[in-house]
């Protein structure tokens, strides 16, 4: 299986503004990525730093939220904010909060159902 990319609408929860971007699904993230870039545009509101273990070390991010749209799912879900990366990633958070996951076989975003236990 290759990478997954998929379309993807970011929103800012409280002026609504919206970015559209192809994203990489990185099954090996805990939380979706954003680059400063859609920072700077949406304005999200940083509510703190988190510290993260990358492929290249140890690094602080800024910490926000915002709601993400794929493939006509939407959901607000915590982001980390980039000034290194000019991709955005989409973390398990962000993919279980809207029910999907990829599908080893076809390489594609499927449904999963939610569960309550």
């Amino acid at each position: 299986m290759g990478h997954v990319w998929v379309d993807v609408g970011i929103l800012n929860p409280i002026t609504g503004q919206r970015v559209d971007v192809k994203a990489l699904v990185d099954t090996g993230a805990t939380f979706t990525v954003v680059p400063w870039w859609v920072h700077e545009r949406l304005g999200f509101m940083i509510v703190g730093r988190r510290g993260v273990r990358t492929a290249k070390g140890y690094t602080e991010f800024d910490e926000g939220f915002a709601l993400v749209e794929v493939k006509g799912r939407r959901d607000a879900t915590p982001i980390l904010i980039s000034k290194e990366l000019s991709e955005t990633l989409i973390g398990v958070i962000t993919l279980e909060a809207l029910g999907l996951t990829v599908d080893p076989i076809t390489g594609e975003l499927k449904e999963v159902e939610i569960l309550l236990l």
